[in-house]
């Protein structure tokens, strides 16, 4: 069963999606650029068979908040305020494109919360080509002015960004999407070779690798996530952080 439910930092709030047995090891995952929780779908039923799987709609994304002010470092304390209003206290920590992102610098700045990290199809950052994307027609579930502000740090990325990556503790995995991906797989193979001990692991199936190969993803990071779960039981959510529960919508 999947529970839809709140959470407020800063005033903003943040939707997101919870399944998977109370108690189980704290697992929060983070979508790409214009996606939600939902998109998730595919394989959060299995990861939640032995985890406790928080999905969240990043600001300006799906039923979170769209207040109007987008940066990824705004996205990355979100998060962080996210762990503390619900009490996690160290959680793995999953994310894709955009989402794998702000993971990375969740890690970097504060170390120990994260135990292990999964970074599906993302690069290391690096200058890119600026493009001009052009709003698709009809109601959108995000906010375009989001993409705009987003994309324009991803085309001209923070250089601390790259240089805080070896301050990431977490053991980590970096699934590849192989060249069916739009994404540069150098760029993917460095960001591995960036962050001490990371791994490198190809699903040559393009960028989207969780709905391209949702059995081949799972089994990967189900995998790398069970070599050890002591300690789990410490960071289930709060009676308060309970309470934010709003059902299905």
């Amino acid at each position: 069963m999947v529970d839809h439910c709140s959470a407020y930092v800063d005033g903003v709030r943040l939707a997101y999606r919870v399944a998977g047995p109370e108690g189980a090891p704290p697992l929060v995952l983070l979508h790409a650029l214009g996606e939600t929780a939902g998109d998730w779908e595919p394989v959060a039923s299995l990861l939640a068979l032995h985890r406790r799987v928080y999905a969240l709609d990043l600001r300006g994304h799906g039923r979170s908040d769209w207040p109007g002010e987008y940066s990824v470092e705004r996205m990355r304390a979100d998060v962080q305020g996210f762990l503390d209003e619900l009490g996690l206290h160290r959680v793995d920590l999953v994310g894709h494109s955009l989402g794998g992102i702000v993971a990375y610098l969740v890690a970097a700045d504060r170390p120990a919360r994260v135990h292990r990290l999964v970074l599906e199809d993302v690069p290391v950052p690096r200058p890119r080509e600026p493009t001009h994307p052009t709003r698709p027609d009809g109601d959108l579930s995000f906010d375009w002015q989001m993409v705009l502000d987003v994309r324009r740090q991803l085309d001209r990325p923070d250089p601390r960004w790259g240089r805080r990556l070896g301050r990431i503790t977490a053991e980590t995995l970096v699934v590849a999407g192989g060249p069916r991906s739009h994404v540069p797989q150098d760029g993917v193979a460095e960001l591995a070779r960036r962050i001490p001990g990371g791994r490198l692991v190809t699903i040559p199936v393009g960028h989207l690798i969780h709905r391209g190969a949702p059995a081949e993803f799972t089994e990967a990071v189900g995998r790398f996530l069970a070599v050890d779960d002591a300690g789990a039981t410490d960071d289930r959510p709060t009676p308060a952080a309970r309470r934010t529960r709003t059902g299905r919508p």
